[in-house]
């Protein structure tokens, strides 16, 4: 393609709100503009290799036995209510009214809508087990948009769902899907890990998350020193054994803290080591407070509090909540002399305390020589904190270390959470009606594209691996003035297409530096240069990963390309 038909402008200057890499160099190098907060249009280069993505996932997810389809992004409200989820999605949910005010909502995920059509069409076990996907724009209303194509109000996806009549067979096309999405993001060229996760809203059990390892990750992966096991921070198991020391019991005593409401100034203030102090926070579990107790140099995890409760939902209580819950302000509250109804929840680590110190629940006090199994009465005891670096992994390989990841997939097993809101039956073998059990299956296919050009870059811009550049070379007469310059390069260009490479040529009137810049920032993986030597039938091949220079004659070109971008 010629340089000066493609709409690819360049930016010199960094944009000021682009913070990370990939977001600048999108935008910097021509792949996107920003229409709104988080919402952009795809330029041609961004297209293209947005298009290698698609091929990948198509290829991979057709190996499956899945097949193709797409869903209108536009949803009534009827549907989403049948599976409960119009109420509890949350404000994330783009939701409008039609002319004749009926409530609709633009789809944020597609669950409702393949339920209800597969409902309607598969009524027999013998039409099971049964895949479709779809790649689409999908559309959330987060509260902050943010690092360009990782956070967006507007995004591309692919998204999956399979239907099964048995759990035996949704754990084998979980695997099979799982595989798929190994072989998407490793031809994708994408450094990642498989981990562990939580459903959130999405429902369902059994699920992982597929991350690409970035600083610039949102998400931290709790990993082991020596195995392959890694999860999500939030969903990672303790199995630290906690030993109770031999320390003689103390009397209770209460004593006087007017200026101490943190972890850090009991610390500071009174000489306390964080471990042996019990941190109370109150959370409301679905419409129910409970009191959670952690040790102080722990942090509570929420998402282990709604597995083990079973919740929907599990909130921190406000500072007003909490004193209306407790009657003393935060700071001050523990598991001694609660209101009546309270329930007490505990990490694991709080039972092996010996002489603690917990708030008093009265304004100023707090107890010392705290004893959990002699001072605190019916709790229930379980594995609620967050691991932490330095924990034995829970594989019992190694220890666990921390690594930030970007989320670019996500499967899931969902069970019948969808199929039985929404009265999605088959008939068995025994012609009893069943649920469809059910599996989730997405890949953020604009995400995946901002992922690699985090990976593959440089301070001179992106360097795409070879097969998902927007083009393969680069071909750049220095001098388009100099008829033997474009003469040469015009026989490289059509050469190399002719042997099935996708090339581009800048036939701008530009200085060659503005060129060998734009060049640079577009990250094609070789960039050949027509410049004095023309005349010689001499070229310059440039791979930009590398930097390597090779000095080539024009009947060389086809075989160093063949051998360096592949």
């Amino acid at each position: 393609m010629k340089q000066s038909t493609l709409f690819m402008p360049t930016l010199r200057e960094v944009p000021a709100d682009a913070e990370i890499k990939s977001h600048q160099l999108l935008l910097r190098a021509g792949y996107m503009r920003q229409t709104a907060s988080g919402i952009y249009s795809y330029l041609p280069l961004a297209m293209k290799v947005l298009q290698k993505i698609e091929t990948i996932v198509r290829e991979e997810m057709n190996n499956t036995g899945a097949s193709e389809l797409l869903m209108p992004a536009l949803h009534p409200a009827e549907t989403w209510k049948e599976s409960g989820r119009w109420d509890v999605y949350g404000p994330e949910l783009f939701r409008l009214k039609d002319r004749h005010n009926r409530d609709f909502a633009l789809g944020a995920t597609h669950e409702e809508v393949i339920t209800q059509l597969v409902r309607d069409e598969v009524k027999s076990y013998k039409r099971l087990p049964l895949a479709l996907y779809q790649i689409q724009s999908k559309f959330r209303d987060e509260q902050r948009p943010r690092f360009g194509l990782l956070r967006g109000r507007e995004f591309i996806m692919k998204d999956g769902y399979s239907f099964h009549a048995s759990q035996e067979s949704l754990d084998e096309y979980y695997e099979k899907v799982f595989t798929a999405y190994q072989n998407i993001f490793r031809r994708c060229g994408l450094d990642f890990r498989a981990v562990i996760a939580d459903s959130g809203a999405m429902g369902g059990k059994d699920t992982h998350e597929f991350m690409v390892l970035s600083e610039v990750g949102e998400d931290t992966i709790a990993y082991s020193t020596d195995s392959d096991y890694a999860a999500n921070v939030e969903m990672a198991p303790v199995v630290t054994e906690y030993t109770r020391s031999n320390e003689e019991e103390l009397s209770l005593e209460k004593f006087e803290t007017p200026d101490a409401k943190t972890i850090a100034q009991l610390e500071e203030q009174y000489e306390l080591a964080s471990n042996s102090i019990i941190k109370s926070l109150v959370v409301k579990v679905d419409e129910e407070y409970v009191l959670a107790l952690v040790r102080g140099d722990h942090e509570l995890n929420d998402i282990k509090i709604k597995n083990l409760l079973n919740a929907s939902v599990v909130e921190f209580a406000s500072p007003e909540e909490t004193k209306s819950v407790i009657g003393t302000s935060i700071g001050s509250i523990g598991p001694l002399s609660l209101p009546e109804g309270i329930k007490i929840i505990a990490d694991n680590a709080v039972a092996a305390m010996v002489n603690a110190v917990t708030g008093a629940n009265e304004e100023g006090y707090h107890y010392k020589n705290v004893n959990p199994d002699r001072d605190i009465e019916n709790v229930e005891y379980a594995d609620l904190r967050f691991i932490q670096e330095g924990d034995v992994s829970p594989d019992g390989n190694g220890v666990i270390a921390f690594a930030k990841g970007i989320e670019v997939g996500h499967v899931f097993k969902l069970g019948t959470k969808y199929s039985e809101a929404m009265g999605g039956l088959y008939l068995d073998e025994n012609g009893r009606n069943q649920p469809y059990i059910m599996g989730c299956y997405g890949i953020g296919v604009s995400r995946t594209l901002a992922a690699i050009a985090e990976q593959y870059h440089d301070e001179n811009g992106l360097t795409w691996p070879s097969h998902m550049a927007p083009f393969n070379v680069h071909v750049i007469p220095v001098n388009v003035k100099d008829d033997t310059q474009v003469e040469v390069a015009d026989k490289i260009y059509t050469t190399l297409q002719q042997a099935g490479m996708d090339v581009l040529i800048d036939d701008r009137k530009e200085r060659a530096g503005v060129k060998f810049t734009d060049s640079d920032l577009f990250g094609i993986p070789a960039r050949v240069t027509v410049g004095k030597r023309a005349s010689e039938g001499m070229v310059e091949i440039k791979v930009r990963q590398t930097g390597e220079v090779i000095e080539a004659s024009v009947d060389e070109i086809l075989q160093i390309l063949t051998d360096k971008v592949k």
